[in-house]
């Protein structure tokens, strides 16, 4: 084994659009881990939107990363040493400490996967974090009802083509998606059997929405914010509800970004406004899994990945280019 090793530090934070310069890639000893703990080999990280909000220094449900400090995030690894009975040289690991070639993590942070059932990657994607992301919104922040017609933003994303495509098994009476490319849309169409879908940069959202669905949606699950919260808002029914999940729209703005112009319908049409997020729906993910692996392994739920190759260096680029939406689906970094 190398004694050293990469990791991805914060060099400096982000004014609007992070760039390159805001990353440093380090060069460091290959750490030992103590009692309790596992040396883990990253083999597959995740890169995610959240952690565009956590370069910045406020105060939000999870710590903003530290200038000078390597990042982290969701990984895949492999045990290389054990200081626990609870794992061994050789087993998968998900873990929290991506962001690096190895890292030094605590036992009872890991959670041993098994690349036999399903690829290791499908564990921060499909069957991991953005999974249940999808599942929970959908299912019990807005209360989806069969019959309803949903509308799904960023819907070509990790999360997104998990909602809608959960939306049509549960019996949705219509799906409508958003993307930012001719090919995303015709993905979601054609592949992931949405219903309708529209690229957002053809026309204002509320005309191409309305268009979709010219009887109103019932549920909008958010994935960016922004205009399309605005035009989502204009064409709900009456007692519609609304999973905001994301407002990746946003999250580069140098200025605090205006809200929607006609709030007042929410009001007048009782709508229901509900944040959410994954660490708060821990209970449903046995269910989750159960439901999801078998639509999977029947092959009624697709899914789709976009791998950058390099490990550490390749990182902020991944990252960078999941920002600008150069994904589809979920955006992972091969070590």
């Amino acid at each position: 084994m190398t004694s050293t090793a990469l990791e991805v530090r914060l060099a400096s934070r982000p004014t609007g659009w992070p760039t390159d310069e805001n990353f440093e890639i380090a060069e460091v000893e290959v750490p030992t881990p103590g009692d309790g703990q596992i040396l883990v080999r990253n083999v597959v990280m995740s890169v995610d939107p959240y952690m565009r909000g956590r370069m910045n220094d406020v105060k939000s449900y999870v710590p903003p990363f530290q200038v000078g400090a390597p990042l982290d995030g969701g990984a895949v690894g492999e045990v290389v040493t054990s200081n626990s009975p609870e794992f061994k040289a050789g087993d998968h690991v998900l873990h929290g400490l991506g962001w690096r070639d190895y890292a030094v993590v605590n036992a009872g942070h890991a959670v041993k996967v098994d690349g036999d059932l399903a690829p290791l990657s499908t564990y921060l994607g499909v069957l991991g974090m953005p999974g249940l992301t999808a599942y929970a919104g959908l299912l019990a922040t807005a209360e989806f009802k069969p019959g309803d017609t949903v509308f799904v933003s960023g819907a070509a994303g990790a999360v997104g083509q998990i909602v809608g495509q959960i939306a049509r098994l549960k019996g949705a009476a219509r799906v409508i998606g958003s993307a930012g490319s001719a090919d995303k849309v015709k993905y979601l169409t054609e592949e992931l059997g949405f219903d309708a879908a529209f690229n957002y940069k053809d026309g204002p959202v509320l005309k191409q929405l309305a268009a979709a669905a010219p009887d109103g949606i019932d549920v909008y699950f958010d994935n960016v914010g922004g205009e399309h919260l605005e035009a989502a808002i204009e064409v709900m029914k009456l007692n519609g509800r609304i999973t905001m999940c994301g407002a990746i729209s946003q999250y580069n703005a140098a200025e605090k970004p205006a809200g929607p112009g006609n709030m007042i319908q929410i009001l007048a049409k009782r709508l229901t406004l509900r944040g959410m997020l994954v660490g708060d729906h821990k209970a449903l993910q046995p269910e989750f899994i159960k439901e999801v692996a078998a639509w999977i392994a029947s092959g009624e739920l697709k899914y789709s990945e976009t791998v950058v190759e390099g490990g550490s260096r390749q990182a902020p680029a991944a990252f960078l280019g999941m920002l600008r939406g150069e994904n589809t689906g979920k955006m992972l970094v091969r070590f």
